[in-house]
């Protein structure tokens, strides 16, 4: 394991100290923000449900609708459990009602935190959960499926992954009953897309680059999009919507949790990366909105601030848990410029 560099001021050149200084003005607003509402105990403990049911004239039944699956698995009493997914789902449910005007009866959330069992996050009930965000959606519509938990990947058999392997999503009860595929993922939710439908994917997990198997990368480095059609020739389209995806980090990468924003409670570092830089983007602009070429600048600038070992020195290890954080990654059904379209759930 390396040894990060402490900090001196006397061998700090200006850049870096002003880098520090961005650095430490942001996690500082940033704790201001949200430790608050996470920090009380280090964990969620509140177990009031999340999920509101539908009056029965609301919005549920009107178009154009927004509709969002947000699923946060815990993994309790596991080896491999995880701290900060229930924390993300509260975020990014907040963030969707405040920040897009999501109806609260509109949003289905599964984590083990809720008392009914048809919220709880197991592998069947996602499944259908991603059959019910896409279910009767018309053009004009708006879907959201956030998740955050554990992602895993295994060999792909059947020549449709450019990088020979297929990546998955861990339910919770993913060691009894199995992963959940790109390749499944892609087909329900992806394909029913019809004309004037558009759906968001936000993964916080590892291994989550292409987890919507959609047909194009977005590569920052060359401003331009990179195929990623399946060598076998199987459908990845949709049916005339369009789907995006935002990821934590490419395929073969590992996100990170982190507590350096909430004081004790953990959360996922791309999950809050970005909430925060579209509500400080709305707040300066007076919410004219970010284009996702933006989003991602913004972003990669303070992930290279976070692991630049010669700016944080011994903070990084106690943070990140040994862990860098990654770029998002950002994947989606068709071209689009990245500068001129904003970024809107």
């Amino acid at each position: 394991m390396e040894d990060s560099p402490s900090l001196s001021s006397g061998g700090q050149s200006g850049d870096n100290q002003e880098r520090h200084h961005r650095f430490s003005q942001f996690v500082r607003k940033f704790a201001r923000r949200f430790k608050n509402k996470l920090s009380s105990s280090g964990e969620s403990t509140n177990v009031s449900s999340m999920n509101v049911k539908p009056s029965g004239t609301g919005s549920a039944e009107t178009h154009p609708r927004k509709r969002a699956l947000l699923c946060g698995v815990t993994y309790k009493n596991k080896k491999y459990k995880l701290k900060g997914t229930v924390n993300d789902v509260k975020s990014m449910r907040e963030f969707l009602i405040d920040r897009y005007n999501y109806p609260e009866e509109c949003i289905r959330v599964l984590t083990e935190d809720e008392k009914e069992d048809i919220f709880s996050p197991t592998k069947k009930n996602i499944q259908e959960s991603l059959k019910w965000l896409v279910e009767g959606s018309e053009s004009g519509d708006s879907l959201v499926f956030y998740f955050s938990g554990h992602g895993l990947r295994q060999p792909d058999f059947n020549d449709d992954e450019r990088d020979g392997f297929d990546e998955t999503i861990c339910p919770v009860d993913f060691m009894q009953e199995g992963m959940i595929l790109d390749n499944e993922i892609n087909s329900t939710i992806v394909w029913p897309l019809k004309k004037g439908v558009t759906l968001h994917a936000i993964v916080d997990a590892c291994h989550s680059g292409t987890i919507l198997d959609l047909e194009y990368i977005y590569k920052p480095e060359i401003n331009d999009w990179e195929d990623n059609s399946a060598p076998s020739k199987a459908r990845k389209s949709t049916s005339g919507g369009i789907a995006i995806c935002l990821s934590a980090c490419d395929d073969d990468k590992m996100a990170a949790d982190t507590t350096a924003f909430t004081g004790k409670a953990m959360a996922g570092a791309m999950t809050y990366l970005m909430i925060e830089t579209i509500n400080k983007d709305a707040e300066v602009n007076k919410d004219a909105g970010i284009t996702y070429g933006h989003l991602l600048e913004r972003m990669r600038e303070m992930v290279e601030l976070f692991n630049d070992k010669s700016c944080l020195g011994k903070f990084l290890p106690t943070v990140f848990y040994h862990r860098k954080i990654q770029h998002a990654l950002l994947s989606s059904s068709e071209r689009f410029d990245v500068y001129a379209k904003k970024f809107q759930l």
